[in-house]
């Protein structure tokens, strides 16, 4: 069997510039769309929080102004209302030793504006994905996601993703949303300050997978059935 670490963010804001707390969580489609393709495929997923909190949908993602359809919305509800016990009982990201770490045929980590208040910042998060891209074996990001690379930035401003051909959510994709005028910092910008080679579709909101080597990422929501689709392939 396939086994799937899927490591979710457990925050429920971003602080913005001006100390307001934006509301967050994960990002409906990116969580719902790859666990359901991954458990279809006959996939075993485990959903891991740093220090097994309990995660929370961003409700954006669950309306018109997030970009779901009414009957779309409502398909997801009922979905998260099936996972409650799955989210109510998360694993423990910063407990997975590296033991457990090698028995994960994937590691994935999907996206919401979580990630830039906490998995940004994770350490422990960090020395998953750096293990996890040294080890050769599948690690994936989708959106904002990616965000969780910079904690891989070690004291001199190094980090292994450096020169890893990537994509995640571009910043005149972000500035749609009204209150990112007001954020500390946007993705595509830390991504390219990090020394990653990071990639985006010529048309906005369009699926977008980038593979280099054993790391995938995915551009926005419109991405998430194209790489789960694709890591599905490249596993089975």
């Amino acid at each position: 069997m396939i086994n799937v670490l899927m490591a979710v963010t457990a925050a429920r804001h971003w602080t913005l510039t001006d100390g307001t707390e934006h509301p967050t969580g994960f990002w409906a489609e990116e969580f719902l769309v790859p666990y359901e393709i991954f458990t279809d495929a006959g996939f075993d997923v485990t959903v891991a929080t740093p220090g097994a909190a309990t995660p929370i949908v961003d409700e954006l993602s669950l309306g018109l102004t997030g970009g779901v359809l009414p009957h779309t919305v409502k398909k997801y509800r009922a979905k998260l209302e099936e996972l409650a016990p799955v989210l109510e009982n998360t694993a423990d990201l910063h407990a997975v030793t590296a033991e457990e770490l090698d028995g994960y045929d994937l590691v994935f980590y999907p996206g919401g504006h979580g990630p830039m208040e906490d998995l940004a910042f994770d350490t422990l998060s960090g020395r998953i994905l750096t293990s996890r891209l040294e080890s050769g074996r599948p690690l994936a990001l989708l959106c904002h996601a990616p965000a969780a690379l910079l904690a891989t930035v070690d004291e001199d401003g190094k980090t292994p993703f450096a020169g890893c051909h990537v994509t995640g959510l571009s910043n005149r994709e972000e500035l749609i949303n009204s209150f990112a005028k007001k954020a500390p910092w946007l993705l595509e910008d830390k991504l390219k300050e990090i020394g990653t080679d990071y990639d985006k579709a010529l048309i906005p909101f369009r699926p977008h997978v980038v593979q280099d080597g054993n790391l995938f990422t995915g551009q926005n929501p419109q991405s998430s059935k194209k790489l789960a689709e694709t890591l599905v392939s490249t596993l089975s």
